[in-house]
């Protein structure tokens, strides 16, 4: 669109269905390149990527023609067909329905980004679960516990 100017970064974080350890040190650089592949095939610009063997952490600038819940559907979508193309897993992987969304102002770039590159070292003190409610509540997004995530027992 032409004389449309913007900035939109936004911060998402989806989890594997059941919140499974199912992603690999051994493939998730992979399985980065590829995700990154879709989201510049959609013309939007990623920042940051990282993550745990159980969920993701996408950070990224976006243009305003395409909508968040598209993009992300599309990264979940093809990754999913990725990863079971390559039989990563025993039987089929699958992403968990629905994604967080956060936004960011363009002087918190590098906070977000150090945040997301230290992903390992930070769930050594604090789980998924734990770090997404912290992320909820300091958003102050509204949620029902019952439908934020599938919990596979452990």
């Amino acid at each position: 669109m032409a004389n449309t100017y913007s900035q939109i970064y936004i911060h998402i974080i989806f989890a594997v269905r059941g919140r499974g350890n199912l992603i690999s040190n051994n493939h998730k650089d992979e399985l980065y390149k590829y995700i990154t592949g879709i989201i510049q095939n959609k013309e939007q610009k990623l920042i940051c990527i990282n993550g745990m063997p159980n969920h993701i952490h996408i950070f990224i600038g976006m243009k305003p023609d395409i909508a968040i819940s598209d993009l992300v559907r599309d990264v979940k979508h093809f990754s999913t067909n990725f990863i079971n193309d390559k039989k990563w897993v025993s039987g089929k992987f699958y992403w968990q329905e629905g994604f967080g969304a956060f936004s960011y102002s363009n002087s918190q770039i590098d906070k977000v980004v150090k945040y997301i590159q230290n992903q390992e070292r930070h769930h050594i003190k604090i789980s998924f679960k734990e770090e997404y409610w912290k992320i909820l509540k300091s958003f102050n997004v509204e949620y029902n516990e019952k439908y934020l995530f599938e919990w596979t027992a452990l």
